[in-house]
């Protein structure tokens, strides 16, 4: 994520937050009687237990794929929905819990036959006919509809169910994909997508991964789109409206799929270019692109203040500088591809987009890295500002995970391992660590031991200094 323009820092109370506080004491069980006399059957855990969002995901099942099929009228804001979740039961089940914020919930199945779905909160459990066996596959199939929510923060920051000038877009970092489709919207599940999405006729609608077919009928058309690599649940999207769409292959050879709101049309015209750019240059300096398509959203949504790092498609709120494509499009990499285990860890996705930044304008007649790192120090940056407030690998609370401590100081760690190490190893570790947890989840603790692995060197001193250390450090 990153604010649109100087602001990049977004400070807010991130939406959903209320929304999980209140239910908090849920029981969120239905029983754990098992019909099917599966030895051991339990209810499920609302929740994995994350440190800054405990209700957030839930425990007992791995989802594999989420298939959705999305039915969208922009003019009365009505969605209808069908998600069909294929998933693996991680211990015996006798009920489960997804995670839906709002929404009408119509009909419920597992492995086709009826379930008794209930509502807590922003929880919804089912109970299926029969408990699911430890290590059994299994499906959900939820059938939904109603207006989906927008979640609001204290200082007007929002996330959901975005509706705009002539459609809709999703943004879900990092609660609001429960707002249009039920799911373990914890970023430690990532699954396989498949997104079908009908529209009246003239609209267009955009999602992740690759464009696998469209269709008219009856006057309003179906988008059906696919994912294929693992993607957390809040980095999936849907933006619906009258785009213009530009296709293309990049110089890396990946197909391009750019939509730009007509409003932002004159200001984005060089964007498809500008992603082939980033994409060519990043690809250089981290390594191979971990998705099999790319591409950009530029939506117009005059006072969102953010872009969002949308799996090959970041979404941006206007048309944007060239930097803010640079950091959007680095967390494919860093964020989307290897994805933070939890909340806290977020700085491994924030600092190093950031840093990507200053590496860009090192490497186009800019500041170096260096004088970037001085001038955050001194605080003469535009960015620089808050960001000594608490260290970065430890935001004290949900409003303070896009902080500025996140982003600039969590570049300034990044810099530090770069001078520490010097520049032949820093490139190294950047690529082994894409590589070793491509497509997955990885954390804090794993990056400073491959760190301290490929240079031999003892860190701690480093790490406890900059990362997690309050106040300002003295001046390396």
């Amino acid at each position: 994520m990153s604010g649109a323009r100087a602001g990049r820092h977004l400070s807010r109370v991130l939406p959903g937050v209320l929304l999980l506080a209140l239910c908090a004491g849920c029981t969120g069980g239905a029983g754990a009687q098992d019909a099917a006399g599966v030895s051991g059957a339990g209810a499920g855990s609302a929740g994995v237990g994350d440190a800054l969002f405990p209700r957030l995901g839930n425990g007992g099942y791995d989802v594999r794929g989420y298939r959705l099929a999305l039915d969208y009228t922009p003019g009365s804001r009505h969605l209808n929905g069908t998600a069909r979740i294929t998933a693996r039961a991680t211990r015996a089940l006798s009920s489960f819990h997804l995670d839906l914020a709002g929404l009408r919930v119509r009909k419920a199945t597992v492995n086709g036959r009826p379930a008794k779905a209930a509502r807590s909160g922003s929880e919804l459990i089912l109970t299926p006919a029969s408990a699911l066996p430890e290590g059994r596959d299994f499906t959900a199939t939820v059938v939904y509809g109603g207006r989906p929510k927008t979640f609001s923060g204290e200082d007007s920051g929002k996330e959901g169910w975005l509706r705009t000038d002539d459609g809709a877009v999703a943004l879900g970092e990092p609660t609001g994909s429960m707002t249009w489709f039920p799911g373990n919207h914890h970023p430690s599940d990532k699954a396989a997508y498949d997104i079908a999405v009908t529209v009246p006729e003239g609209y267009t609608a955009v999602s992740n991964g690759e464009l696998k077919g469209q269709e008219t009928r009856g006057r309003r058309t179906t988008f059906r789109w696919r994912a294929g690599e693992p993607m957390a649940s809040y980095l999936a999207t849907v933006a619906i409206g009258r785009f213009g769409v530009r296709t293309t292959t990049t110089g890396e050879g990946l197909p391009s799929y750019v939509a730009v709101d007509p409003t932002e049309a004159r200001g984005a015209k060089d964007i498809a270019d500008q992603v082939d750019d980033v994409i060519t240059w990043e690809s250089r300096v981290f390594g191979p692109y971990p998705f099999s398509s790319t591409g950009a959203v530029v939506g117009h949504l005059p006072g969102l203040g953010y872009a969002l790092e949308t799996q090959t498609k970041p979404f941006f709120d206007a048309a944007p500088d060239k930097t803010l494509v640079v950091h959007e499009l680095a967390h494919q990499w860093f964020g989307d591809s290897v994805t933070p285990r939890v909340w806290k860890d977020m700085w491994l996705n924030e600092g190093f987009a950031t840093y990507a930044e200053w590496l860009w304008e090192e490497d186009h007649d800019g500041r170096t890295a260096q004088q970037v790192f001085d001038d955050f120090y001194d605080g003469t940056d535009d960015e620089s500002e808050g960001i000594w407030d608490f260290p970065p690998a430890d935001p004290p609370n949900v409003a303070s995970v896009s902080d500025p401590p996140v982003y600039g100081r969590g570049a300034m760690v990044v810099h530090q391992v770069r001078r520490a190490v010097g520049d032949k190893t820093f490139f190294s570790i950047l690529r082994t660590w894409l590589k070793d947890h491509r497509h997955g989840n990885a954390d804090t603790k794993q990056f400073i031991e491959l760190c301290e692995k490929k240079s031999g060197k003892d860190l701690t001193r480093l790490f406890d200094t900059w990362l997690y250390g309050e106040g300002k450090p003295k001046k390396p």
